[in-house]
């Protein structure tokens, strides 16, 4: 039989295997999520509720555990590993703590009646389908708002996460949430195609690729099943004439380090005005080169190993092509010796529209900067790319800053910030970075029924 694989990025070596669902499983796993569907929208709302703050406690007692788990499987530094646990904490304790007044039944204008009353119910079993690059975090974002609104979870997270993932499993389970109710699978892609399919499922989630995301938008199409998508991005930066161009330069190096680059909305595309473009690469570039590189494990390492070596050559045969096509390579772009998936931080400049990186993703700790003579100028660039997750805007007049925002084509704008993720605002792209918004009471509604009971006056 098939088997998940886990291997440490910083060593190469393999951990652990795992055992890959069988054809005879997948009809198991869709009889037992839709069996115990009935039961869990019927579990008060309070219970479930409960549950989620168990599992949220969870999720703080065990941190440190957690996040040497994912640093070990995937490669995440240490500390950035621990505050990823501590965030998906925060998630089920948000939904805990919100959920019941979400649920509410919201009595509307009558509009001649007596009333006119409308109520959020469950759909039914749900698929998840989860990256690598956050891997409690991101199925927090999908497990909580859906659990909590009464439906069931079957949930796919990637290969390399199978350890972390029947970790998410076992708390869940520890918790309160019946066995059936949360599904940990370690299927295949066809596995995953069928269960979307059966006409038990009423729904699927997946953050990852544009490709997978096609993939999976076509099975549901075909089925008329809701999608949300979450897929790639390649976020623009923009600095304007007013702003620290040293402090926020180093904002952006080291934001654009964190997880070593692997973020759907880390800001890979820094865009300046040509008069502060030397000043702002040159910091940019000296944080890169002086970044510690290394075991993620290790007090001090800022960026650890790619989550795999296949990761690692992409980045680097993505920069080496950028550097052929006529871009400017200030530092690193090439692939440490010895074992591992580790890569130095590269920083770009010169992209034209005619090279592959003015519009493809960069999934690694990789700078792109631009420079422009104008405002106006920055934001033709920013959205002059097909994907449209976040961006942000960088200035010290903020009434500006927020008119320059306001214009770019993205999901979430940000103002003096990059990527900010909390748990009760809204996550998600436009165009091709996906459709569909997570967390808050945004991720509470899109798997859900809104039905209306409607009774006359007598």
């Amino acid at each position: 039989m098939a088997t998940y694989t886990t291997t440490n990025p910083t060593t190469g070596a393999i951990e652990r295997e795992f055992p890959k669902l069988d054809e005879a499983g997948v009809q198991d796993v869709l009889h037992r999520s839709d069996a115990a569907f009935p039961g869990w929208r019927s579990t008060a709302v309070r219970e479930r509720a409960e549950i989620l703050t168990r599992v949220a406690d969870a999720y703080a007692d065990r941190k440190e555990e957690l996040g040497r788990l994912i640093a070990t499987e995937m490669g995440k530094p240490l500390g950035e590993a621990i505050g990823e646990a501590e965030l998906a904490g925060e998630i089920y304790r948000w939904y805990a703590e919100h959920g019941p007044d979400l649920l509410e039944p919201e009595a509307l204008d009558p509009q001649g009646a007596e009333e006119s009353l409308v109520t959020t119910e469950p759909v039914g079993p749900l698929v998840g389908v989860m990256p690598w690059n956050y891997p409690y975090y991101q199925v927090a974002r999908f497990a909580a708002p859906n659990l909590m609104a009464g439906n069931t979870v079957i949930l796919k997270h990637a290969e390399i996460c199978a350890a972390s993932a029947q970790v998410m499993e076992e708390i869940l389970h520890a918790a309160g949430v019946p066995e059936d109710v949360y599904i940990n699978v370690f299927a295949g892609h066809e596995q995953i195609a069928t269960m979307i399919a059966d006409p038990r499922v009423h729904g699927v989630s997946l953050t990852g690729s544009e490709r997978a995301g096609a993939a999976v938008a076509e099975t549901a199409g075909k089925n008329l099943k809701k999608a949300v998508l979450e897929l790639g991005g390649s976020d623009a930066f923009i600095l304007l004439e007013d702003a620290d161009v040293g402090r926020v330069a180093r904002t952006a190096a080291k934001a654009r380090l964190s997880n070593a680059g692997q973020a759907c909305n880390s800001p890979k595309r820094m865009i300046v005005l040509n008069s502060q473009l030397e000043d702002f690469v040159a910091t940019v570039t000296s944080v890169f080169s002086e970044a510690t590189i290394g075991d993620p494990l290790e007090k001090g390492v800022r960026v650890g190993p790619l989550s795999s070596v296949k990761a690692r050559d992409t980045v680097v045969d993505q920069v080496k092509r950028a550097v052929e096509q006529g871009a400017t390579l200030h530092t690193g772009g090439d692939a440490l010796e010895g074992d591992g998936a580790f890569m130095r931080p590269a920083v770009l400049t010169g992209i034209t529209p005619e090279m592959d990186a003015y519009s493809e993703e960069i999934f690694g700790p990789v700078a792109m900067v631009y420079g422009v003579d104008s405002e106006e100028e920055a934001v033709q660039l920013a959205n002059d790319v097909g994907f449209g997750l976040s961006g942000s805007v960088w200035g010290s007049d903020v009434g500006r800053a927020q008119a320059v925002a306001d214009r770019l084509a993205v999901g979430m704008a940000y103002v003096n910030e990059h990527g900010t993720t909390l748990p009760g605002l809204p996550f998600g792209g436009v165009k091709r970075s996906g459709f569909g918004r997570e967390l808050g009471r945004w991720g509470m509604g899109e798997f859900v029924n809104t039905r209306l009971r409607r009774t006359a006056r007598s």
